[in-house]
């Protein structure tokens, strides 16, 4: 079964936390502190598998994380860093983040490989505190947490070329003929279920891609069909070949036909109204109507498209098509990719330069928010008095304290930054 759509849902691992530890050794009265650091938390890597073609995989297993750092311990032993996962996709792969429907990666090159969710830092150890006037700090930092989305995988096929048209016009017939590919054929509606790709090969380094998209009918892009689920492989292409069935055999109009799918690309995507089209009249070997054919050739040389009379049943023209397929191609810049609307390493970087903070209220509870604040505050040791006094350091020096008066806060009212509430003294 051909997939090319699902979503999932990520998270990288945490970071460790730091620990809190004092060196211990026979006739060493006071040893000082040796909390090691916590470890790092694995990341949730993308990665293209060439050897896979659809989005099957993803229907069974929707959950993927990394695993956590550990915590340090004694002795100034880090904790071990977590493993990062690596989630494999198709060449063609669009990720996007499902709240915004921004997206976070375009996999279209083979080698190189992407981090959606980075793991967390792991949290510093109370070596790290340790100063002329602390020389015992009896806290260390927490880990950052890890980062958990559900994220949205489109495959949307890497082919120069689209075959588009109705369906039993030809299209899987024209594309077995000039490609090694063997798609099912048989003369009714619908044979096409997914869309089939093959190398068209002229000559020495003379080649592109071609893709055979499922048959569009009208209403397709409002989900009629099979041409919604297939659409977004067309976004994709430089160039597209319109195979029209001019035979009329079936009582059709060729040039409504070519309206019908026409309409039905422009309401899909605007960009694909503007997209080159060469014209391939097929099934010219068994001609119904000559005058509906010959008003067919008026028309589209009247629109100024190129036009080849082919049967993709006896090759007749068909060299010829793929000819000047290949050198309009040359002519057109590359495939296009998808810029990367979301900024993952900002979205998973502490600020340490500027406020990092935002405050808002909760009822009666003023909330303070953001990285940095709350990464300091799950370092609190509410037991230990230095801890305390690191705190309130912290929170006076970037500017919490003065920001939370401004927003009117009283003596005695609630603070919570994370997990932890506190009063507030001034």
């Amino acid at each position: 079964m051909f997939i090319d759509k699902a979503k999932i849902l990520i998270k990288s691992g945490s970071g460790g936390n730091g620990a809190i530890a004092f060196h211990r050794e026979k006739y060493v009265a006071a040893g000082g502190p040796d909390g090691g650091d916590g470890g790092k938390g694995g990341s949730v890597i993308f990665r293209v598998d060439p050897g896979l073609s659809t989005l099957m995989d993803f229907r069974y297993k929707r959950k993927y994380a990394a695993q956590s750092g550990q915590n340090g311990a004694g002795k100034r032993c880090n904790g071990k860093n977590g493993e990062d996962i690596i989630v494999c996709v198709p060449l063609g792969t669009v990720v996007r983040d499902a709240e915004s429907n921004r997206v976070l990666a375009d996999l279209s090159e083979l080698g190189r490989d992407v981090v959606i969710a980075r793991g967390g830092n792991g949290g510093w150890g109370n070596a790290h505190f340790a100063t002329a006037t602390r020389q015992t700090p009896n806290f260390a930092k927490n880990g950052q947490p890890g980062i958990e989305r559900e994220v949205i995988l489109e495959l949307k096929l890497l082919a120069d070329v689209g075959l588009v048209g109705f369906p039993n016009v030809g299209k899987s017939t024209l594309l077995s003929v000039t490609t090694k590919a063997d798609p099912k054929i048989a003369n009714y509606h619908f044979t096409t279920l997914e869309p089939n790709l093959g190398v068209v090969e002229l000559a020495a380094h003379r080649n592109f891609v071609l893709a055979d998209i499922p048959g569009i009918i009208e209403g397709a892009s409002e989900g009629v069909g099979l041409g919604h689920e297939f659409l977004r492989h067309i976004e994709r292409t430089r160039l597209l070949i319109h195979v029209v069935d001019v035979s009329s055999i079936e009582g059709r109009n060729p040039i409504e036909d070519f309206d019908i799918i026409n309409a039905e690309l422009s309401k899909y995507n605007l960009e694909l109204e503007t997209r080159p089209q060469i014209v391939a009249a097929n099934k010219t070997d068994i001609i119904q109507d000559e005058e509906a054919y010959k008003s067919f050739l008026a028309e589209m040389q009247q629109r100024g498209y190129p036009v080849f009379e082919i049967s993709a049943a006896t090759h007749k023209g068909v060299d010829a098509l793929m000819d000047y397929t290949y050198s309009e191609l040359q002519k057109l810049p590359p495939i296009q990719t998808f810029d990367v609307e979301m900024d993952l390493e900002e979205e998973t970087r502490i600020d340490t330069t500027e406020a990092g903070f935002e405050i808002s209220k909760d009822g009666n509870v003023y909330v303070v928010s953001g990285t940095w604040i709350e990464a300091v505050g799950g370092s609190v040791n509410f037991s230990d008095e230095e801890s305390l006094q690191f705190f309130q350091r912290a929170l006076k020096t970037r500017g919490v304290i003065d920001a939370l008066v401004d927003a009117g806060i009283q003596e005695n009212d609630t603070v919570r930054i994370g997990d932890l509430e506190f009063d507030f003294v001034w």
